[in-house]
């Protein structure tokens, strides 16, 4: 299995209902699955739940393009995983630096809420992008869906490893953290602020170093 779908990935119905909708409406988007972002060698993969509509969706580079890009690409700064100024564009000349991202879901789905089949029909892609890292260390699942997905891809018992803010559980030749998205739902309630966010990357920049 190949760590990429192609642009035309026919794996979910629905998706590719709603992706080719966004195509006629929205010509000049991305509208296709969103590609990992960063290099394969990172220690550190970020792994979120799916495109925004009008963040990656649109601008084809993970959370780039909506508010929970304007938080992760700013911790990501502070804390030395990435260089350059984030402008919500893909050619905005930021790199990651021993980070990838990536999403449990390629496309972006209706509503922001991808259904069961759809998360799995897509996990063999993130098999695959796990299994291409060969110096990865440390996972940051943003999210129940992203960490359950990512438990799953390693073959692990989500029961071993109940989601929960601030997780931290050795899985073999990788350790699982965990986080709330950063999404603004998630800002605007309080359920996550950004020094809960920051605590989970000062937690993973001093597992790193």
């Amino acid at each position: 299995m190949k760590a990429e779908p192609g642009r035309d990935c026919p794996l979910c119905p629905r998706l590719v209902e709603f992706r080719m909708g966004w195509r006629g409406r929205e010509p000049t988007w991305h509208n296709a699955p969103v590609p990992s972002f960063g290099p394969r060698e990172a220690r550190l993969l970020i792994v979120g739940l799916a495109p925004g509509l009008r963040g990656a969706n649109a601008t084809g580079r993970p959370f780039t393009g909506d508010y929970a890009g304007d938080l992760l690409y700013a911790t990501l700064g502070t804390f030395g995983f990435a260089t350059g100024e984030y402008a919500e564009s893909p050619d905005d000349g930021l790199s990651l630096v021993d980070c990838r991202i990536t999403n449990a879901v390629r496309c972006v789905p209706p509503e922001n809420k991808p259904v069961g089949a759809e998360i799995g029909a897509c996990r063999p892609f993130l098999s695959a992008t796990i299994a291409g890292m060969d110096r990865l260390q440390a996972i940051l699942a943003l999210g129940k869906i992203a960490h359950d997905s990512v438990l799953r891809a390693l073959e692990v018992p989500v029961s071993r490893a109940p989601f929960r803010h601030g997780g931290r559980v050795p899985l073999g030749r990788v350790t699982l953290f965990s986080s709330y998205h950063c999404s603004r739902y998630n800002t605007n309630t309080g359920r996550l602020t950004e020094p809960m966010f920051r605590a989970v990357f000062a937690d993973l920049r001093a597992f790193l170093g």
